[in-house]
């Protein structure tokens, strides 16, 4: 019997090798392995280290702005905290000189008009502090009523005024560097129905 002949009463023992050859490249696949030259692996050693050397500084740049980050917001708070230091403390001369002014008010040997020069004098302090930060009061009374600046609390018939003119300053407006902090509470004019046709 032929060779040829063997193979075709056999066909499974033919393919075999070829059935082995398959299943040595599939095991090669799942491994993973790949296979480089010298160069190749070369090239990829120096990318893999210059990697590393990136992360590295990025991590410290990341370590470092996060601690600027802290120290500035330490410094923003420590700032917010103590930037009205200097006020405070002129303010504490003052009520230091308040209180003297009281004791001698409180004291047998007292008179009114040296309490008041005493609480003239305060204010005068307490003025002068507020000049120098840039607080400076509104003008109101007999100017005409602008909402900027003024609260009307009150309005009252005079026709001795423009209409809507502020006659009465109820409680003192501020500016800081000319900037509205407290508005002016005021009481204002108007005119009443006959001082209209009187004036027609």
């Amino acid at each position: 019997m032929s060779e040829q002949d063997k193979a075709q009463i056999n066909p499974e023992k033919n393919n075999k090798p070829k059935e082995l050859h398959n299943a040595a490249n599939s095991e090669k696949k799942k491994g993973g392995v790949v296979t480089l030259a010298q160069d190749e692996y070369e090239v990829l050693k120096v990318k893999a280290e210059e990697s590393e050397l990136n992360l590295g500084r990025l991590m410290r740049a990341q370590a470092e702005f996060e601690n600027t980050r802290k120290r500035l917001e330490r410094e923003k708070q420590d700032f917010i905290k103590f930037a009205n230091e200097g006020i405070i403390i002129e303010l504490l001369n003052i009520l230091d000189d308040l209180e003297r002014t009281i004791e001698v008010a409180q004291s047998k040997n007292s008179d009114l008009p040296v309490f008041l020069k005493g609480v003239e004098m305060i204010l005068a302090h307490l003025y002068d502090m507020l000049k120098e930060h840039g607080i400076k009061p509104i003008e109101a009374e007999g100017k005409i009523f602008d909402p900027h600046y003024h609260e009307a609390l009150m309005q009252v018939e005079d026709s001795n005024f423009p209409e809507h003119t502020v006659i009465e300053e109820l409680q003192k407006g501020y500016l800081l560097y000319e900037r509205v902090i407290r508005t002016a509470k005021v009481k204002i004019s108007k005119h009443g129905s006959k001082d209209i046709i009187e004036k027609k």
